[in-house]
């Protein structure tokens, strides 16, 4: 059975729809008033329930009062630093203890605190040019590393020599640093309201390059009290969880994070991943502790599966505790959901909810939230307390935009992209696109329908930039190429549907291929796959990540179609038609044949 018992707010829907087609959709649960800070959470806690487990990692656990303190101490110096609002301090590094002390001192005396993905310093990255525009942007007062050596040596081959760095992975540095006294440091804290900035996060850069979203107390704080509205059981037992989410993303740090230290819950810091070299860390983990929440990917949902499956014991523990499953990212695939199901059916008899959110780093993170049952992998929900979806018609579909408390005050610095982000009534233009789940039962949820720019996620939570790919693959293609449309949309891997150009094609086969072009004689012949393999692997070879690499590929046979709108009067092929018209090859396209 499904489980019934967690205290859950009814599914209540307001619609106003408007003479210009557009329609408005609010949550007929209260927002409660939003006041306080994150910080100031820490502060409660310590006090409340000061010995209860706050955060853990590998051997090392804190208490919420041994928090409290750290986080103190650590303010105190970080005041005698060049750091303030103009010169945020900046965070290279993975999830750690130490990691979190510093984000709460930072941002409870109201230093913003820029959390950067550790990738832009990897080696790999070199000559790190995402981290030197984001550092150009920041101008950061200080920057603390995982691997600081390295960051220092980085920084003086890239002429920035003189940005102070700092380590994170041991914070002895910190106590040669003279405090300010106890009067500065409560002066600062009382300064620290809804409307100051507590964290810079990055957008993933998939349409442009990354930027910096100013996020606020204000945000942070109607989320978690609109979790509280719509899930009341949060607050009457504090959540448990193993997560390895990253705090540089907003999924990881604005909910999991957050969720954790708000309902004053634990959280174990999970040094796995869902890789084949790293999930077996997270097993371990979740064998020490029983979670009552917990987050994860699609893709970690995959690795994870098997030990649940092949193990009753582990499933036991793992699902005995359980209230929910949060899935993020990307929609949950209905296979991967129902052998989720399955599992712990099999184990406790009973199936924890399992949940989702929508949003983005600019919603610090959720704009909607599905909360109640359904059967759609794609559905988002319904609004968050306290945010107003707008819906605004395009084509057979709705452009998604929002406004609420936890929208963005802006980009960072850029008054021009934030001007650009906004409508005229003041919503926030998140770049989704969704239907309604039943048009006639606005509860029943929205449906993501793909990005209006067409760029889409994997099952990863990558976000695949469809124009800079195409663009890659036609000038690797040496002319064989005439263009291409890019797949991969809730999977777990990008493919790619390959127009041929007959010129190309007839110099290459040495056959007159006028009478042949656009049948399956061309678009399978072996040398012709040959040659565009080779193409494909040695783009694969000077890519990095899963978003840029082609795992297969099919040749079309027939070109594209003005007269079924794949092509447009300027000559570009429509994407989304050709996806939507031509969906059985999709499916073809993943089978073992067309592996690259």
């Amino acid at each position: 059975m499904i489980a019934s018992d967690l205290k859950v707010a009814a599914v209540d829907v307001q619609v106003e729809r408007r003479s210009d087609g557009s329609i408005l959709l609010d949550n007929g649960v209260a927002l409660p008033p939003v006041i306080g800070t994150i910080p100031q959470r820490l502060a409660h806690w310590a006090s409340v329930q000061p010995q209860a487990l706050f955060l853990s990692q590998g051997d090392r656990e804190l208490t919420y009062v041994e928090a409290e303190a750290e986080r103190r101490r650590i303010a105190a110096r970080l005041l005698a630093m060049p750091l303030s609002v103009e010169r945020p301090l900046m965070i290279l590094g993975q999830n750690s203890i130490d990691h979190a002390l510093v984000v709460l001192a930072a941002t409870s005396v109201g230093i913003p605190v820029a959390i950067v993905s550790p990738t832009y310093a990897a080696p790999e990255a070199r000559p790190w040019a995402k981290l030197l525009r984001v550092i150009g942007e920041i101008d950061p007062g200080l920057v603390i590393a995982d691997h600081a050596d390295l960051a220092v040596s980085m920084l003086a081959e890239s002429g920035r020599p003189g940005l102070e760095v700092r380590s994170l992975k041991d914070l002895g540095w910190i106590d040669v640093v003279q405090p300010m006294s106890d009067t500065i440091v409560d002066a600062m804290e009382a300064d620290v309201g809804l409307d100051t900035v507590a964290k810079l996060l990055f957008t993933s850069g998939s349409t442009g390059h990354p930027k910096a979203v100013a996020n606020t107390q204000r945000m942070m704080v109607s989320n978690m009290l609109g979790l509280s509205a719509i899930w009341p059981f949060l607050n009457d037992r504090p959540p448990v969880s193993v997560d390895w989410l990253p705090w540089n993303h907003t999924f990881g740090g604005n909910c999991c994070f957050n969720t954790t230290l708000w309902f004053g819950g634990h959280s174990h810091i999970d040094d796995g991943r869902p890789t084949p070299k790293s999930i077996a860390k997270t097993v371990d983990a979740l064998r020490r502790w029983r979670p009552t929440l917990f987050y994860n990917v699609p893709v970690g949902f995959e690795a994870l599966l098997p030990f649940l499956e092949s193990d009753p014991v582990f499933a036991r523990h793992f699902f005995g505790d359980l209230d929910f499953i949060f899935n993020g990212g990307a929609p949950l695939p209905t296979a991967l959901r129902k052998r989720v199901e399955a599992a712990a059916l099999a184990s406790v008899g009973r199936v924890p909810m399992i949940v989702a959110g929508w949003g983005s780093t600019e919603t610090a993170p959720f704009s909607s939230i599905l909360y109640f049952d359904q059967p759609y992998a794609n559905n988002l929900g319904a609004p968050m307390p306290g945010t107003t979806i707008k819906m605004v018609p395009t084509e057979d579909r709705y452009e998604l935009r929002v406004r609420g408390p936890n929208v963005m005050p802006g980009y960072w610095r850029d008054p021009a992209t934030t001007a650009n982000a906004f409508d005229e009534e003041g919503f926030y233009k998140i770049g989704d696109a969704a239907k309604f789940a039943d048009p006639d039962d606005p509860s029943a949820g929205i449906l993501f329908d793909g990005r209006v720019a067409e760029n889409f996620k994997l099952t990863s939570g990558t976000w695949v930039n469809v124009g800079a790919l195409r663009l890659a693959i036609v000038n690797a293609g040496e002319k064989l190429i005439s263009d291409v449309v890019i797949t991969g949309h809730g999977r777990g891997e990008v493919g790619v549907l390959l127009f041929p150009n007959q010129e190309a094609c007839r110099a290459l086969l040495g056959e007159d291929m006028s009478a042949m072009f656009g049948t399956e004689a061309v678009a399978e012949h072996p040398l012709l796959r040959e040659r565009l393999s080779a193409i494909l692997r040695r783009h694969n070879d000077r890519q990095m990540g899963s978003s840029t690499r082609i795992a297969r590929f099919m040749v079309l046979a027939e070109p594209p179609s003005a007269h079924h709108d794949e092509i447009t009067e300027k000559g570009n092929v429509n994407q989304r038609r050709i996806l939507e018209r031509r969906a059985d090859l999709v499916e073809r396209l993943y089978e073992d044949a067309y592996a690259l």
